[in-house]
């Protein structure tokens, strides 16, 4: 998400349509270095909001995949004030690794004046504290391909090789019409642009359904990155895209197989465990003023069916395919349980 609140820093809204634009720092780290930033264990810190969908993709493949003690985590404030993303969560305002009071300090120090947005997830380089990537796209299928070395054992293969082309497939569709569509939704400025977007978001949303229907996860029988990238839009469903962005012919708790969908990977270790509710609530609520100016947080929805029985394990699966669940969560990153079920 971005300095304005729309969203992952590469976005625009206004009198015009909605529109993403893609990263500006698009540099890869990778298991060879090639453009100048290799994988290393302590060198990079993952800077998050939890409130984020886009940041939230990240968190959890590094939870699925065991890159806690590689890649150190920073969580941002979920309010934003004009000069984006803050560490006011931290003891004194300050990253207690870089040593910052916003974000905009790493974008800074990689480019002057830039003229886009601070956005998150991003990466950074902790010797020079420069940032290295905001490219939310790439940086999960990374993860998945160039982080391999530093994986725990008993890590999932969330992007296989023999799956790829089907998996981003899915993966295309999915942002088009629902990660991004919601959000072409919520910032339109016309009716029109409003209920071809809502559109849009639902029709992609009860095709997905026809397909988990039978099927426990979206491609094969184990989660994949395409999973974790519905999985993000889902779980703000309800709290704030139906309400806030009006997205809302029907409520994910409506749609049975969806919901049931969405609770199986919520209680699945390194999906839930990342989620924080009162962070997701808090930004949207608060800081869209063009939406709602009077920055009300709604009390509800009741967050305590997301740990009720989903039955989904009759449909089969292997979650974690070969590998294992990803083990309890560090306990400097637990979520605060006003951000729980």
């Amino acid at each position: 998400m971005s300095r304005d609140g729309a969203d992952g820093g590469n976005s625009a809204y206004g009198r015009k349509a909605f529109r993403r634009s893609k990263a500006h720092f698009r540099d890869r780290i990778t298991a060879d270095g090639r453009e100048g930033w290799p994988v290393e264990a302590g060198r990079y810190r993952l800077v998050v909001s939890r409130a984020c969908p886009w940041a939230s993709r990240a968190l959890i493949s590094r939870r699925l995949l065991g890159l806690e003690d590689a890649l150190s985590l920073a969580v941002v404030d979920p309010l934003q004030d004009d000069r984006s993303w803050r560490f006011t969560l931290d003891p004194g305002g300050r990253d207690p690794v870089l040593g910052i009071r916003y974000l905009s300090e790493a974008y800074d120090r990689r480019e002057r004046d830039y003229p886009g947005g601070v956005s998150v997830p991003a990466i950074v380089d902790v010797p020079t504290g420069k940032l290295v990537t905001n490219d939310y796209q790439q940086i999960t299928l990374d993860f998945a391909t160039e982080w391999t070395a530093l994986h725990r054992d008993g890590a999932p293969d969330l992007y296989p090789k023999e799956r790829r082309e089907e998996i981003d497939a899915i993966m295309e569709d999915v942002f088009r019409d629902v990660n991004n569509g919601v959000y072409r939704a919520g910032f339109a400025t016309g009716q029109e642009e409003y209920e071809a977007a809502c559109r849009d978001v639902f029709r992609r949303l009860e095709l997905l359904a026809e397909r988990l229907e039978r099927q426990r996860y979206l491609v094969g029988d184990t989660i994949t990155e395409a999973d974790i990238r519905l999985f993000t839009t889902l779980v703000r469903f309800d709290p704030v895209y139906h309400g806030h962005f009006k997205c809302n012919r029907w409520k994910l708790t409506e749609n049975r197989v969806l919901w049931a969908y969405a609770r199986d990977l919520y209680q699945t270790p390194g999906f839930g465990d990342t989620v924080d509710f009162d962070h997701i609530k808090r930004h949207y609520y608060q800081v869209h003023t063009g939406i709602n100016p009077t920055r009300i947080v709604p009390l509800g929805p009741d967050l305590s069916g997301w740990l009720t029985p989903h039955h989904r394990e009759e449909l089969g699966g292997r979650p974690f395919g070969d590998g294992t669940p990803p083990g309890p969560v560090r306990a400097d990153e637990e979520v605060p349980a006003r951000g729980r079920p």
